[in-house]
């Protein structure tokens, strides 16, 4: 990415959320997003099934016994998007609650729009 980084765009809640994390995961979640900037993939990082490709992943973090994700895009090439960033609940199964889902896909048009007008 001809050595320019990427800056971090946060919409939402999604600085606040991290900041309430524990320590640990908001390393790992930064260390992540970071590479991302650079125009690198984290192991960490990975593409979220329902979104189309690899343009929105999600940063899986496990910090004694409970889980947190970090979801982000790199649709757009100004900047990271970061989406949402919650602690996952759900005891049984991988997949995401759909109330979740539903604050990525707002959020995702919300980047969308915010692309569209950088561009005009």
């Amino acid at each position: 990415m001809n050595g320019a980084e990427r800056p971090v765009v946060w919409l939402g809640s999604c600085r606040r959320d991290l900041r309430s994390l524990p320590r640990e995961v908001r390393r790992e979640i930064g260390v992540a997003l970071y590479a991302a900037q650079q125009g690198d993939t984290d192991p960490a990082a990975k593409p979220m099934k329902g979104f189309g490709g690899a343009s929105v992943l999600e940063i899986v973090s496990d910090h004694r016994g409970d889980t947190w994700r970090a979801i982000y895009t790199i649709r757009f090439r100004e900047a990271i998007y970061v989406l949402h960033v919650f602690q996952k609940k759900s005891k049984h199964g991988i997949a995401t609650p759909k109330q979740e889902i539903e604050v990525i896909k707002r959020r995702l048009a919300e980047a969308e729009r915010l692309h569209h007008e950088r561009q005009n």
